[in-house]
């Protein structure tokens, strides 16, 4: 069988294992496909690339297919999501300094706190909070809004949000340069080796089962090789599967490592992976179940509940029409191409394409193709739940 050459772009992240693995163990040469990764430097980086045909397939942050779509941050360019690569996987940071403020308040770091977590971050500081995030399209930001606007000293006045590449956020901390920081693994564990940062929270703890990465491609593209779409899912969806058993996760760890896709040492790559994180030099890993999921209750399921949640933060940031923005929002999560490719291999799918989001506080079953499959429980920290018509993200 002869093997399309396609190109895709990524970020040196833990969460782009799906592409690795299904280049390293074969599942995309199975699929018929000469998978070339290429590594990008940052996010910005990757979008003008995929949006200028250099790259046919991106990993991307889950906002940023919607963003391109709406005109945001650079050439409009139609995006679709086929389907998700990673669920949650970010931690929140903090400088030395400021974690030795915000124990001054009597705070103790359990890693999982969120409301007690965020009073003793504006009851430590008079200055505004500068806060390192990878791109301003990102689910991190999105997270961080969710979370802090919660809290009762908050106000848009106390942060100041700032783009920093993932690779380059430890040095930023250790320069003085952010007192925080929203990032993926394996950055935030490099911020805490390389700059004596600390951990304050993953985001799990603020929602539980958020869309972290998807796999983007130009709809146009999509359009003229739905094949290649369909082959490519297949194989990520395969690697996601594999990721996701504990079993595998040693030799997912050492193919990472070893790979020159990451070159990255296995004690970066591990906690992520294994969900033990060492918040702190010195202390001991801390279990954090549900860190980070590839495959397990229907992650890879481009659901349009999570578009439309997406929508409500750009349309509000930027002005939009909030119908207008949701509507593309929704277009660009592929529900139908990623049924359509996995159909096929007997996957076992959800009948609906929208859920209630943060409505699930336990694992429950859903109808699906094979009668019903379990999802995991998907809530927000405040117990806000987003639901139809569309609902204002922030409002519990």
């Amino acid at each position: 069988m002869k093997s399309s050459r396609i190109h895709c772009g990524y970020l040196p992240l833990v969460d782009c294992a799906p592409l690795i693995i299904a280049k390293e163990l074969t599942f995309a040469a199975e699929e018929g496909l000469d998978l070339q990764l290429m590594k990008q430097p940052s996010w910005s980086a990757l979008r003008d690339r995929l949006a200028f045909g250099q790259i046919d397939f991106a990993h991307m942050l889950s906002p940023m297919p919607i963003a391109m779509s709406l005109g945001l941050g650079g050439v409009t360019t139609q995006v679709d999501a086929l389907m998700v690569l990673s669920v949650n996987g970010t931690v929140i940071g903090v400088s030395a300094d400021l974690e030795r403020r915000m124990q001054a308040t009597g705070w103790q770091n359990n890693f999982s706190s969120p409301e007690a977590t965020s009073e003793a971050l504006f009851s430590a500081t008079t200055q505004p909070l500068r806060i390192g995030v990878p791109f301003p399209f990102s689910m991190h930001r999105m997270l961080l809004e969710t979370w802090l606007s919660q809290a009762p000293r908050y106000s848009a006045e106390q942060i100041q949000i700032v783009t920093v590449p993932p690779p380059k956020m430890a040095d930023a901390v250790c320069r003085g340069a952010l007192d925080m920081f929203c990032v993926g693994e394996p950055w935030g564990t490099v911020a805490v080796q390389q700059s004596g940062a600390a951990m304050i929270l993953p985001g799990s703890r603020i929602w539980e089962f958020a869309p972290e990465k998807v796999l983007g491609v130009r709809h146009q593209w999509a359009t003229e090789n739905s094949a290649t779409c369909a082959a490519m899912i297949r194989a990520m969806s395969k690697a996601a599967q594999w990721l996701d058993q504990p079993e595998n996760t040693p030799l997912a760890v050492s193919i990472l490592a070893r790979s020159q896709h990451l070159d990255l040492p296995e004690h970066a790559i591990d906690p992520a992976l294994t969900q033990r994180l060492t918040t702190r030099l010195g202390q001991s890993p801390r279990q954090t179940d549900r860190f980070l999921r590839f495959y397990q209750g229907a992650a890879n399921f481009p659901w349009l509940s999570q578009a439309s949640w997406i929508a409500a933060f750009l349309s509000r940031w930027h002005g939009l029409d909030h119908a207008e923005a949701e509507a593309t929002a929704r277009a660009c999560f592929r529900t139908d191409l990623y049924r359509d490719a996995l159909t096929p291999l007997g996957v076992n799918l959800p009948l609906a394409s929208q859920k209630p989001e943060g409505a699930q506080h336990q694992p429950s079953a859903i109808p699906s193709t094979m009668g019903e499959m379990i999802l995991g429980p998907d809530g927000f920290f405040n117990g806000a739940v987003f639901d139809f018509p569309a609902q204002n993200p922030l409002k519990n």
